[in-house]
């Protein structure tokens, strides 16, 4: 009768240590960050990826970067790509037959750039090629103005396209296609669309300054900076909530100088130059289909529009804000102010409405 008796403190003992063991692999399990960079779209990408399992991480961070090396050679505006093809079909007006995707973009983009009175629009290709910036290194050379001229007058623009199905055609042999204002934005909502179907909740997706967050960390929202475009630190940081999308249109990123003056590759329509008046705006979109889009797309048309940026945000739907005009001053939205927190000897900054 003894026997049942005499086994209980093994057992217990054995339970016990179960116990300890199970505390360990959960101690081991804690969330942490898991991180991967690399270098696609002509800038670097980072992925932050906030969960317990580096396996699940690494593979949804490598299906990502295999979507954004897809996209990069879909896309390209000069190498071989959907889109030169479809540009050597316009200039020598044939209709071209196109994927879902690419048609599905070029919709969209119109949509875009008539929202924004075409300040901001991809069927300036040839615009852009010819102030040199579709080559990886430009050279300080100012476009010959015969040339431009003759952009200027055909004014190409995306409403000169029609699409019928996957079929793109136009009457206007100028019009070229560069979908490089627009397609970091539709990468980044592709990105949070592959994280979430591959189980990943928090996550944050860094293209060039282009940055959209899943979740959190944690308790904790993401914290971001928004780049300083005259000097080598933050202008400002916020938190960025889950579904959020922030996005940068500046004179920094792409441009070279002659004689002290600064040729960006932000392109007015209007006149053929380089857009004045403004260092860099930044939009953030609060959570709705496609943010990721819009943060890239809808920061084209309120830097373009200098001065009157304001009424070019709102025709975008968008509250949050920032501006850095030529001359040095801040203006920021009330609603993207209530979110920053600015390091002292920035500014001043002017609230509007």
């Amino acid at each position: 009768m003894s026997l049942p008796f005499a086994v209980r403190p093994r057992a217990a003992a054995r339970a016990v240590a179960l116990c300890l063991l199970v505390a360990l692999l959960t101690a081991c399990a804690r969330p942490q960050l898991f991180q991967q960079e690399a270098y696609v779209f002509g800038t670097r990408v980072d992925l932050t990826v906030y969960g317990n399992s580096q396996e699940q991480a690494e593979a949804a961070m490598a299906a990502v970067l295999q979507e954004f090396d897809r996209l990069h050679h879909a896309l390209h505006a000069w190498q071989p790509s959907e889109v030169t093809r479809l540009n050597e079909a316009l200039a020598q007006g044939d209709p071209a037959e196109v994927s879902e995707e690419l048609a599905t973009l070029l919709a969209d983009a119109t949509e875009i750039a008539e929202r924004g009175d075409e300040l901001f629009d991809p069927a300036l290709g040839r615009l852009i090629a010819l102030w040199g910036f579709h080559d990886e290194e430009f050279e300080p050379e100012l476009p010959d103005a015969d040339a431009l001229q003759t952009v200027l007058e055909a004014r190409p623009r995306m409403s000169d396209l029609t699409i019928d199905g996957t079929t793109v055609s136009t009457e206007n042999p100028a019009v070229q296609i560069d979908l490089g204002g627009y397609a970091k934005g539709y990468a980044l909502d592709r990105a949070a669309a592959i994280l979430r179907e591959m189980g990943v909740g928090n996550a944050l997706i860094n293209i060039g300054g282009n940055v959209m967050a899943l979740g959190g960390k944690g308790d904790l929202p993401w914290r971001i900076g928004i780049q300083h475009p005259r000097e080598p630190r933050p202008l400002a940081t916020l938190p960025l909530y889950d579904g959020e999308a922030i996005g940068t249109s500046g004179d920094y990123q792409r441009f070279f100088e002659i004689d002290g003056e600064r040729y960006s590759h932000l392109l007015d329509p209007r006149t053929g130059y380089p857009a004045e008046g403004t260092q860099a705006l930044t939009v953030l979109v609060t959570p709705r289909e496609r943010a990721g889009t819009w943060s890239d797309a809808a920061s084209k048309s309120p830097f373009i529009a200098g001065d009157d940026w304001l009424r070019y945000l709102r025709a975008y739907d968008i509250e949050h804000g920032l501006r850095v005009a030529d001359d040095g001053r801040i203006e920021v939205t009330r609603e993207l102010n209530a979110r920053l927190k600015i390091p002292s000897g920035v500014g001043p900054v002017r609230v509007v409405d």
